[in-house]
């Protein structure tokens, strides 16, 4: 991974990152609804992870469009 990347190429990588995230986030939301027990709640927390991550990356592209929510 030694490549020289120019912004737009990088910003390229980050919004195909976030779809592919936001792809899993997706998919791990219906196996957290349709499966039972240990399965479901794994997917759960599999939901929120790549949520967390589409978010950040969110975050990269489009400064603001997640405002902070310091209640706790």
């Amino acid at each position: 991974m030694t490549d020289v990347v120019d912004a737009d190429e990088l910003l390229r990588r980050i919004r195909v990152a976030r779809d592919r995230a936001a792809e899993r986030e997706a998919e791990f939301g219906e196996r957290a609804e349709t499966g039972s027990g240990t399965e479901a709640t794994t997917a759960g927390i599999n939901r929120v992870a790549f949520a967390a991550v589409r978010e950040a990356l969110d975050e990269i592209i489009n400064p603001g469009a997640h405002p902070l929510d310091h209640s706790g």
